[in-house]
């Protein structure tokens, strides 16, 4: 199990405003801020989504975090596109990830590509 990770960030300020936003609908909230650093984002009382001002560039990450149901995915991605992000791909099942793989993808100020995803149901027949 993962018990943090870091995603590298270049704008403190904008990036902290965009990831309070963005992760509110997975029941993301701040829980420690080292201003002009690093900011933890906790859900289910545990830190486990860090963003940290990096000074030199770095390649953008991917992160997927569990979403609670299709419409919490859906709320994220809204919630994301609203805050600035760009889309990297709507809300909808991934077949080929899994007959029950529902996600959707956003790319931050940084290029990371942030998925909220959940399995709850199966895609219905094609």
């Amino acid at each position: 199990m993962i018990e943090h990770i870091s995603v590298p960030i270049s704008n403190y300020q904008k990036s902290k405003q965009f990831y309070l936003e963005a992760l509110k609908p997975l029941d993301y909230v701040l829980g420690s801020d080292y201003p002009s650093d690093a900011a933890g984002f906790f859900e289910g009382g545990h830190t486990s989504f860090w963003i940290v001002r990096k000074t030199k560039p770095v390649q953008p990450i991917h992160v997927a975090l569990r979403a609670s149901s299709k419409e919490a995915v859906h709320q994220f991605h809204s919630a994301a596109l609203k805050a600035g992000a760009k889309d990297n791909g709507p809300p909808g099942f991934r077949r080929q990830y899994g007959d029950d793989y529902y996600a959707a993808f956003v790319l931050d100020f940084d290029g990371n590509n942030i998925e909220a995803c959940y399995f709850g149901e199966k895609a219905p027949p094609e």
